[in-house]
């Protein structure tokens, strides 16, 4: 069964996903950095440098956000960063943001589906992903696109949430992740959804061996899967 943030019938995950973002948007980078306690920026670094020795020119962010991990990955010194997600509402808290920090020039965010991405084929030499595969409404689909517009011997890097499987550590993050997390976030955000939707949509993911097993089926060589932080997040890296 698809887990979706509202449970309404008649309207389908790519719609809800949307709209929950545009609702959080204005707490989301405060609420992403309060609940991870700061952890989720390293976890960027730790992503970006795996493209270090590729030296990517052209890079496309999907499911970008409000764009900090495309603007992380400015550490690569690349000549072009794009940026693309369904929820306006992010964007625009994105856009302000580049604005803000005269990165407007190097970094374009625009409003796209990942399942439908309106890039020619082959058209970067890098597709990063930051917490956002899981929200895909069809994760192939999504992966088959990202896997279309990379250049041949282009990199795939995706950074999402995972699941803790030792002991104590498993324990306590089930703990903070179902009660203590969705509690907070619905607060901060006054969406409860929202953070409900966080944990259902972790606990439905594929991690670990079974995500890089979707990712070689589609095609995707030297295929691997990195865990952090005692397996909260995991990087996933491949090659076309």
């Amino acid at each position: 069964m698809t887990v979706v943030p509202y449970k309404e019938q008649n309207t389908g995950k790519k719609e809800q996903v949307a709209r929950m973002f545009d609702n959080i948007s204005h707490r989301y980078d405060f609420l992403n950095h309060f609940l991870s306690m700061g952890i989720d920026r390293a976890w960027r670094r730790k992503a970006v440098n795996l493209l270090k020795a590729q030296k990517p020119r052209h890079i496309l962010d999907v499911a970008t956000g409000t764009g900090d991990f495309a603007i992380q990955a400015l550490d690569l010194n690349p000549e072009k960063i794009t940026g693309v997600d369904i929820s306006e509402g992010m964007l625009e808290v994105g856009r302000k943001k580049l604005r803000d920090r005269k990165l407007d020039q190097k970094i374009t965010l625009l409003k796209g589906d990942s399942e439908n991405l309106p890039f020619e084929d082959a058209s970067f030499d890098a597709v990063t992903v930051a917490f956002g595969v899981r929200n895909f409404e069809n994760l192939e689909r999504g992966l088959q696109e990202i896997y279309r517009v990379l250049r041949p011997n282009g990199q795939i890097v995706v950074l999402e949430f995972s699941r803790p499987r030792k002991f104590p550590f498993k324990q306590v993050y089930h703990f903070y992740f179902r009660f203590v997390l969705p509690k907070i976030g619905s607060v901060v955000s006054s969406d409860k959804s929202a953070y409900t939707y966080l944990p259902e949509s972790v606990a439905a993911f594929p991690d670990g061996e079974d995500f890089v097993r979707i990712l070689t089926t589609l095609g995707f060589k030297q295929t691997q899967c990195r865990s952090l932080t005692f397996g909260i997040s995991s990087i996933y890296t491949g090659t076309k």
